[in-house]
């Protein structure tokens, strides 16, 4: 079967600075695949390329086996296949829940009026926010933020979820909350590729860790063995200073 997902060979370097060194990662259907390393290890990177928001220097990035990184292809038609959520919400200030979530369906994919309103409050309702929908950004708290701009990105009805760090900005009280949609969609199936540096959460609900450290994927498995009983030496040190700083989970 043709992963969701393929990426060969990818190199992205910024000047002098090679920040991707060659990486080679699939994500099938329906599978979450976490990404875990120190900062500057090229997560955040790799997503924002896979998501074409950054020009690749080399390899290839395939999604259901066509090749997006192609110059030739239409990258405006490729990420509307995929939904992305960052580290800040970036909601739109002077729109409601409701709009902020029904924006792109009814701009981009030309999705009538109403029947994205109706999908937006199906999505609210989905993260747990079915009493918000008239709610502006100022109104909410991080956590609710962070669930809306989920509910955004699965609007789209995307083909691959793209979660960056989505937990990092959020005080330790809301993280909870965010990690627990992030299960539920999981288990419903949706195909996530995330980076994340909570590692308990990993453990639980991965399907794969990737270990990226220095732009290269170094070590890859079930998370019972990347996090349990890693192979690489340079894997081992990360997780031991996650366990000293008390994030293993």
């Amino acid at each position: 079967m043709t992963p969701v997902l393929e990426v060969a060979g990818l190199v992205k370097t910024y000047g002098e600075r090679v920040v991707l060194r060659g990486i080679d990662l699939t994500v099938a259907e329906h599978e979450v695949v976490t990404l875990i390393g120190a900062s500057g290890s090229g997560k955040s990177t790799l997503l924002r390329c896979v998501d074409l928001l950054e020009d690749i220097d080399d390899g290839r990035i395939l999604l259901d086996g066509t090749d997006v990184s192609d110059p030739r292809a239409d990258d405006a038609a490729a990420r509307r296949r995929m939904g992305v959520v960052f580290q800040s919400y970036n909601l739109f200030p002077h729109m409601t829940a409701l709009q902020n979530v029904a924006l792109a369906p009814r701009v981009v994919h030309g999705v009538p009026a109403d029947d994205a309103d109706g999908r937006a409050r199906a999505l609210l309702d989905r993260v747990g926010l079915d009493g918000f929908a008239g709610a502006y950004p100022e109104r909410l708290s991080g956590g609710q933020q962070q669930r809306v701009a989920i509910a955004r990105a699965l609007a789209v009805q995307p083909r691959l979820l793209l979660l960056d760090e989505i937990t990092s900005a959020l005080d330790p009280e809301l993280v909870g909350e965010v990690l627990e949609i992030v299960r539920e969609l999981a288990r419903d199936g949706v195909t996530i590729l995330m980076a994340t540096h909570e590692m308990g959460f990993a453990r639980q609900v991965a399907d794969r860790v990737c270990f990226l450290d220095e732009g290269v994927v170094l070590e890859s498995g079930p998370p019972e063995q990347v996090l349990g009983d890693p192979v690489e030496e340079r894997t081992r040190r990360f997780l031991a200073r996650i366990i000293a700083a008390g994030r293993l989970g």
